[in-house]
């Protein structure tokens, strides 16, 4: 049996690793851009200067699990063609591409490495005075904001956003914002609408918003993700409104049911992009190709939500307590102990896509 894993992200790399586990790694084959395994929820932390965020890939999968450093240009009838012309055969493949980042011109994504290094190097250079902005009020943005200002307090850290935290209850969303004034980080609510680049005080950016102000930004970050690569569509499978690959209850593509879906491009309803998501996807399809691979019958995709995690530097952070359909409650926790929560929670998911071991709540329905 030949298998496929496209793209070596959460959701990727703990199915490779789990059907290894399950069937045996001989005939699977994870094809990614680079020979790094990214942590892309540590990607702040690299912006801000912190190590880590990647870790070789051979040391996250398998042993017997081949690599292939490659783009995938396209998904065939039972082919993966790669960016430089070259072909791979499959009996099942998984597609785990993940999302991708549309920055405004003159911004530097922090949802990506190479967008994370650049900003790191940029924000290397600056002196203490200068202007550091975040555009994006998600959490993102605002655990961007936080960890620059909190490893460089000699800058000038700014976070825009229509709406900051809008995804917390009200309590959790003052909570943070009281996290970012601890750290000096300016709140603005409004939206960048364009960005003039080297036409401020020194050769600095002046950001436009849509309010009529401005502001001058010596390295403005991007932290906002936009959408999914256009693999799934490119290759003539069935796609929603945002390009995400629309799946069965068993997360196999309904156009080929030969693919698995999973992480940030599959279109599962009621699902969130995070790594929350994508680990229990890769998981479970990687279960139901053993299921098949054993002759039993596969079991429906089912998973639930606890709450949302937000760090604010290394000292605070915010945990959002949710119901399982990913409402938000009441009740929230803050501080050291959040902050506690949130790094074991990102070593845990470092750990489960690593071991394959990893457990998930159910849909109670």
């Amino acid at each position: 049996m030949k298998v496929v894993v496209v793209g070596a992200g959460y959701a990727g790399t703990i199915a490779a690793n789990r059907l290894a586990k399950k069937v045996g790694a001989a005939g699977i084959t994870v094809v990614n851009p680079r020979a790094d395994f990214v942590q892309r929820i540590r990607l702040h932390e690299r912006l801000a200067g912190a190590s880590g965020a990647a870790v070789p890939l051979t040391t996250m999968l398998r042993e017997g699990i081949a690599t292939r450093l490659g783009v995938v240009d396209k998904i065939g009838d039972g082919q993966v063609t790669l960016g430089d012309g070259a072909s791979l055969s499959f009996d099942h493949l998984f597609l785990a591409v993940g999302s991708t980042v549309a920055p405004l011109p003159g911004t530097v994504p922090v949802g990506t490495w190479e967008g994370a290094e650049q900003a790191r190097s940029t924000l290397a250079g600056l002196p203490g005075g200068r202007v550091v902005t975040v555009v994006g009020g998600g959490l993102t943005g605002i655990e961007t904001a936080a960890e620059v200002a909190f490893r460089r307090p000699d800058l000038r850290v700014r976070i825009v956003g229509e709406t900051i935290a809008p995804s917390l209850w009200e309590g959790a969303r003052q909570r943070a914002r009281l996290g970012l004034d601890r750290l000096n980080v300016e709140v603005v609510e409004d939206s960048v609408e364009r960005i003039d680049p080297g036409t401020g005080e020194g050769g600095s950016d002046v950001l436009r918003l849509r309010s009529g102000r401005s502001f001058v930004s010596h390295l403005t970050v991007w932290g906002i993700i936009g959408s999914v690569p256009d693999l799934a569509a490119r290759s003539g499978l069935d796609v929603d409104a945002e390009g995400r690959a629309v799946v069965d209850a068993h997360l196999r593509s309904v156009t080929d049911p030969r693919i698995y879906v999973v992480g940030d491009c599959a279109a599962v309803p009621g699902s969130r992009a995070s790594c929350a998501t994508a680990m229990p996807q890769g998981a479970h399809a990687a279960d139901t190709l053993a299921r098949a691979v054993g002759g039993r019958r596969p079991t429906a995709f089912s998973m639930s939500y606890a709450g949302q995690a937000l760090s604010l530097g290394r000292r605070d952070g915010v945990i959002q307590l949710s119901h399982r359909d990913d409402t938000v409650r009441r009740r929230h926790l803050a501080g050291r102990a959040a902050a506690g929560i949130k790094e074991r929670v990102c070593r845990f998911t470092l750990f489960g896509a690593r071991t394959a071991t990893y457990t998930w709540l159910r849909d109670p329905k």
